[in-house]
């Protein structure tokens, strides 16, 4: 019911009461949230300050001696066993007051232009450097002050946590309330690892450029200030276009903070990064680190995982892969002419050896007389094209693994071309009709390999590709025979090594890589093994390894066969082309690269050869072979008094009989000749079912015929032989004499034979067209050789002496008879001058002969 007023007027004032509680009530919930607000705040802040408190209570103290000294690293071999140590040598110390004014602006414009300003902590530069890092690209800025840099350089693992970020600033602070920051840039510019260029600025000055400090112009002031950010990749002797690209930053932010002009920033710009470099045969190899191709692997590995370690001071205990024996064998092979003539001194070669099952780098051939540590490494960093060798991994290797082809599966090579129409040619320019791949692959075609790629399909031939770790960005129908272009300008020997080892570890595929695990100076452990993965099925890698072996025994690559070790390999080379050979007058047979990789069930090694300039140096005649001397020579030497296994056949593989020359191919018959069966391996289930008819039973011989030549008293023996395939057909003769043992009498081509006659009887003979293992039918006949005293009296005796007639004997001419029996017979009425029977007729010159009793 509503409410009665007396006046309006009275119930204006009652509403105004109202109004005004409600307002009363807002501010009170104002103010209440806002003192709720602060509440929390100092909450917040007294939390924020006990963690802060908590993270810092275990940070180290500033120690006088680490800010300036480095703590070395120490790196252990295969067998645990410390090889060498880095970092702790090489370092031209600098004082501040002998710092050139422009270097000391090339690195506060790269790395902390506000060091002047800030207590060691820079709230501004962070935002700042998130900003450019955003919009000039990243690594345009950095986010830590050159005081945390020196902190964390100094005392702290390189792990991205908020203790250690925590500790970093509370240090930072600290170092600041107890040196000046000059003494601070001092222990920066002389801390600051500077890869080969060792510790130090002073000392990288003299290292790439052979100066003091002072000598420097700016764009090589500004390369040296850039290099810190990531030496290893920066580093001008080993990468001079990703030096120029850093120094090209740190001249673009000298410009931006106003230490140069834009002209200035220009000219120094243009500079080309080599020019000024320490000639190569100038530079002076220091020989602190030994096997320092695989140390500088090992460091480069570290960076890429952990950036923020730095291998040469932060004292850490690196556990590496390296098998000391082998890698001094590979330097020795490269750097000597014991072992291998090699042709000059400019020839090149890079090596990588893996264990085949863990994908570990035992040891790396960086290059021949190498001048410098951690020089440019031939090994891990030249790409250059694969030639052959690419095929079982971009051909042969898919079409089993997605076609599910056999090592039988035929293919014809013939003249041929690509999709483009452009002709495809083999290594000796001629072809060879119907093969296998794996004889295409043993004898290295390339009209087979462009077949079976364009059978497979580009994509997928890609993938299968990538999944062994040749990093494609794509690909086309020349990639068949190693003839990469485009954005793929080659792969490296440790790219090449990774993924034939996948062919020799059952289709497992493991990054190969130098360095097992990492132990900080606090104890915490890295681990940096990479997980295995399988790229292929088992059946696939075992029928792949199959033909390679025959690469090694009757193919290409016999140079890299080593007696008694079960080994399987590639060879390849590249090519000049057409216009390249013109314009360089490449010589006939000339290549560029040469090489050879192959693997056991223990190692796998690739070997690249050939020269830095191509066209103005080549490999000619054996020098093309180096590459597998030193395969053979290597795997030789580190399989010696080691057991190593032969491939297994999986249980995913079975045999088949091929009969060679079928396409496509099919199962030979029982009467396929013994020397056209060929035995191949199918996958389980994908084998052909198809027999051959071209080789049948083998047809008898027709016609048989047994003739007695009672003049010569021989047996002749005629049959024919009609069948269409007559070739290699060869006839075993038997014979058999009334109740005697069949005997073998002859094998003939020929399709006739005369046999001496015995003394009458009945002969049954049988002829067998035979082809190896294969026969025929038999073909038979008889023949009964006369007796005349067994003969029955009905049988004509024309001269009356009781005894058959023998044709040619009896009753005609003849010459003088031949001796006759004692005992008394007929007497023959012909002239006299046939010869007599031997044994039976006394014959004379008129014929009369008294006849003989028989004996």
């Amino acid at each position: 019911m509503a409410e009665k007023y007396q006046t309006r007027e009275e119930r204006r004032k009652k509403l105004a009461n109202q109004q005004k509680g409600k307002k009363k009530k807002g501010k009170v919930s104002i103010k209440r949230v806002f003192l709720f607000l602060v509440a929390l705040g100092i909450i917040g802040l007294l939390a924020g300050a006990a963690t802060f408190a908590f993270m810092v209570k275990d940070a180290p103290k500033l120690d006088e001696k680490l800010l300036k000294d480095p703590i070395s690293s120490e790196l252990y071999d295969v067998n645990g066993e410390v090889f060498t140590e880095i970092g702790s040598v090489k370092r031209d110390y600098v004082n501040y007051e002998d710092i050139p004014k422009q270097v000391e602006e090339a690195i506060l414009a790269t790395e902390d232009v506000r060091f002047y300003k800030h207590n060691g902590i820079d709230l501004i530069r962070l935002g700042g450097a998130v900003v450019a890092n955003f919009t000039r690209g990243f690594g345009s800025e950095g986010a830590s002050t050159l005081t945390q840099q020196v902190v964390k350089n100094s005392f702290l693992s390189p792990e991205k946590t908020l203790s250690r970020k925590a500790q970093e600033a509370w240090l930072a602070f600290q170092l600041e309330r107890k040196y000046t920051k000059q003494q601070i840039f001092e222990m920066y510019v002389n801390k600051v690892t500077m890869d080969t260029g060792g510790h130090g600025i002073a000392t990288a000055a003299k290292v790439f450029y052979g100066k003091e400090l002072d000598e420097l112009n700016l764009a090589e002031t500004a390369l040296l200030a850039g290099l810190p950010q990531s030496p290893y990749n920066y580093n001008p002797f080993r990468n001079p276009d990703k030096a120029e690209k850093r120094r090209n930053i740190v001249l673009s932010l000298m410009h931006q903070h106003g230490f140069i002009s834009k002209d200035e920033m220009e000219e120094a710009k243009a500079v080309d990064v080599t020019s000024t470099l320490v000639p190569e045969e100038e530079r002076q190899k220091n020989g602190d680190i030994p096997y320092d191709a695989f140390v500088g692997h090992v460091i480069k590995e570290i960076e890429k995982k952990y950036p923020d370690l730095d291998p040469f001071s932060d004292g850490l205990k690196i556990y590496t892969t390296i098998e000391p024996d082998a890698q001094q064998y590979v330097e020795d092979i490269l750097n000597g002419n014991e072992i291998i003539a090699y042709p000059d001194d400019k020839f090149k070669a890079g090596i990588t050896l893996l264990d085949t099952t863990t994908g570990q780098i035992r040891a790396l051939g960086g290059g021949r007389n190498q001048t410098v540590d951690f020089g440019f490494n031939y090994a891990t960093d030249a790409k250059r094209q694969p030639g052959s060798t690419i095929k079982p991994i971009i051909d042969y290797g898919p079409a089993i693994e997605y076609l599910k082809w056999g090592t039988y599966y035929t293919l014809e090579d013939k003249p041929y071309t690509y999709s483009t129409g452009d002709k495809i040619n083999n290594w000796d320019n001629k072809h060879k009709g119907i093969m296998t791949i794996r004889e295409a692959l043993a004898d290295s075609r390339n009209i087979p390999a462009l077949q079976t790629l364009q059978a497979v399909g580009l994509d997928k031939a890609k993938e299968f590709a990538i999944s062994l770790g040749i990093p494609l960005k794509e690909i086309h129908e020349s990639y068949s025979i190693g003839g990469f272009g485009g954005a793929d300008k080659g792969v490296s020997s440790l790219e090449m090594a990774g993924a034939y080892s996948a062919f020799g570890n059952n289709g497992f595929y493991t990054d190969p890589y130098s360095v097992i695990k990492i132990v900080l100076r606090d104890g915490t452990e890295l681990d940096m093994k990479p997980e295995s993965k399988v790229v292929m099925q088992d059946s696939t890698a075992f029928m792949v390894t199959d033909m390679l072996k025959d690469v090694v025994t009757s193919g290409t690559g016999t140079r890299a066969n080593v007696s008694g070790l079960p080994l399987a390999g590639k060879t390849g080379t590249t090519n000049y082309s057409a216009d390249d050979k013109e314009r360089y007058d490449i010589p006939k047979g000339a290549v560029p690269d040469a090489w050879f990789v192959g693997y056991t069930t223990n190692y796998t090694a690739a070997v690249w050869t050939g020269y830095d300039d191509k066209n103005k140096n080549f490999l000619v005649g054996d020098d093309q072979k180096i590459a597998q001397k030193l395969f053979k020579n290597i795997m030789e030497h580190v399989s010696k008094d080691k057991e190593t296994a032969d491939f297994k056949v999986p249980n995913t593989v079975e045999k088949v009989n091929i009969e060679k020359g079928t396409m496509p191919a099919k199962l030979a018959s029982e009467f396929t000749p013994k020397d056209l069966v060929r035995t191949e391996y199918a996958v389980k289930g994908h084998a052909p079912t198809e027999v051959s008819e071209k080789y049948k039973k083998l047809e008898a011989p027709v016609g048989l015929k047994a003739n007695y030549d009672a003049l010569s008293n021989e047996i002749v023996l005629t049959w024919d032989y009609t069948a269409e395939n007559a070739e290699g057909i060869q006839f075993e003769v038997y014979a058999a004499r009334d109740n005697a043992a069949e005997e073998l009498l002859t094998v003939v081509p020929e399709k006739t034979i005369r046999m001496k006659a015995e003394k009458g009887g009945n002969y049954t003979f049988k002829v067998i067209a035979v082809r190896e293992e294969l026969k025929s039918d038999p073909a038979t006949t008889t023949i009964q050789v006369p007796d005349p005293f067994f003969m029955d009296d009905g049988q004509e005796d024309g001269d009356g002496d009781g005894i058959p007639d023998i044709p040619g004997f009896d009753g005609e001419d003849g010459e003088e008879g031949s001796e006759g029996g004692d005992q008394s017979g007929g007497d023959g009425t012909g002239d006299g001058n046939n010869a007599g029977w031997p044994g039976w007729n006394n014959g004379n010159n008129n014929g009369n002969g008294n006849g003989g009793n028989r004996p």
